[in-house]
């Protein structure tokens, strides 16, 4: 039995509310059972209850047990002052107020319906499954998870959008130094993301504008802060390259000192730092103005037009300096670019929106939804148990799912969770 469950049973009146009686045997009726308070204090405030002949206005707090009370030294904090009812699973001992008055309380147990206790039960009985509900998720009604699931990936966008907000105040608002941040440390991939977030970080945006018009302007720029330009090679690109940053160091006073170290192991070679660096440099190059032009795109034909950008001429030879290779036209594929939409563009846009005081969910959610789904164990996992991954939209909001509701054995604050408690 968790405190958590009994919350839920005297939100949701999940009992026989029609013959309750205190342990003291007086009648008990519930006019409101008050605001859940999820900080610290009373557990429900503001409850409306008629105990006896009596109504009463105040707050509630909820225990497995009576002896709760004292465990947790409630008699002690004037906080609790004001409770008048202990609302508890099994009454072991009265408890007092302070002029020595005995506060009413409610026992549960007999009175929570047998079927609501026993879904509870099989929920949490088993700590070893993938999720509590793996046995039942699949008789799940489709339109409580399409709901959930929708409930969900805005949650989710909400959750990226504040992690956008926190750079927006340490770059100012600059929304296209912010943009910069996040499609480098997306085009690092796993592996990468947090060496090619670093990078960003160490480049004002202003230096990459000045930088822009001239491809090998900025390859040498991201290439030199990447720490890619330390040897001595034999290779005319790679001396170019090196020349032009050593002039752009000078110049910007550039440091690469807190720039992570790359990774090429156990990295298929479209994916090497130099082949997305050399990407990310002529998206830059191609596109002025990339910002503006994100926010007014509303189709994902526009997306993939915008961002369909292939390396400089070197890299079509190349997957590392020197080493020559099979020419092959090395341009941002479809599934990439879905990537940098669903964890970059879309979170971007609808953080955009928000502030602007514009509704556009409808579109982001459209535009979701036409997207492939994620694959990844998380998906997997839940198609095993019922196919509802269909696009990006699912497969982010069961990542939601999965992370912040299942991990956490938060069942009770799930609508799959309520819907298998309220059968």
């Amino acid at each position: 039995m968790r405190e958590n469950f009994l919350h839920y049973i005297w939100k949701h009146k999940k009992f026989d509310v029609l013959n309750l009686k205190t342990t003291q045997h007086e009648s008990l009726a519930l006019v409101s059972v008050g605001h859940h308070n999820h900080n610290s204090g009373p557990d429900f405030f503001n409850a409306q209850l008629k105990i006896g002949q009596q109504l009463w206005a105040g707050n509630v707090e909820i225990h497995i047990k009576s002896s709760d009370w004292f465990a947790h030294h409630h008699e002690q904090d004037s906080v609790y002052d004001n409770v008048i009812l202990h609302v508890v699973y099994e009454h072991d001992t009265d408890i007092f107020r302070k002029d020595n008055s005995t506060i009413p309380t409610l026992e549960l147990k007999p009175y929570i319906n047998s079927d609501v206790l026993g879904t509870y039960q099989k929920l949490f009985s088993n700590s070893s499954k993938w999720i509590n509900c793996e046995n039942d998720f699949a008789q799940t009604e489709d339109f409580v998870v399409n709901y959930w699931l929708e409930r969900l990936y805005v949650e989710r966008l909400e959750r990226k959008s504040k992690i956008i907000q926190d750079l927006l105040v340490a770059s100012k608002n600059n929304w296209e130094a912010v943009l910069f941040k996040m499609l480098t440390k997306n085009f690092g991939l796993k592996v990468n993301g947090d060496a090619f977030f670093s990078l960003a970080q160490s480049i004002e945006f202003s230096v990459v504008k000045k930088s822009q018009s001239k491809v090998l302007a900025i390859e040498a720029l991201l290439f030199g802060q990447a720490g890619l330009l330390e040897k001595d090679l034999e290779d005319k690109y790679y001396q170019d390259l090196k020349e032009t940053f050593n002039f752009l160091k000078q110049k910007f006073q550039l440091s690469n000192t807190y720039v992570l170290p790359f990774q090429f192991f156990r990295l298929r070679p479209p994916n090497f730092p130099t082949i997305r660096l050399s990407q990310l440099a002529s998206l830059y190059h191609e596109q002025q103005s990339l910002f503006s032009k994100l926010i007014v795109s509303n189709t994902l034909e526009d997306f993939y037009r915008l961002l369909k950008v292939s390396t400089s001429e070197y890299w079509k030879t190349h997957y590392t300096f020197q080493k020559s290779s099979k020419s092959r036209e090395k341009t941002l594929t479809k599934s990439f670019i879905d990537l940098l939409l669903i964890n970059t563009i879309i979170p971007l846009k609808f953080t955009y929106a928000k502030q602007k005081g514009e509704e556009i969910n409808d579109k982001l959610i459209e535009i979701m939804r036409a997207i492939d789904s994620e694959k990844n164990s998380i998906i997997k996992g839940f198609d095993t148990l019922k196919k509802v991954s269909n696009s990006a939209l699912e497969s982010q909001a069961l990542v939601q799912l999965k992370t912040e509701y299942c991990n956490k054995h938060q069942c009770l604050k799930c609508a799959i969770g309520n819907s298998l408690l309220n059968k």
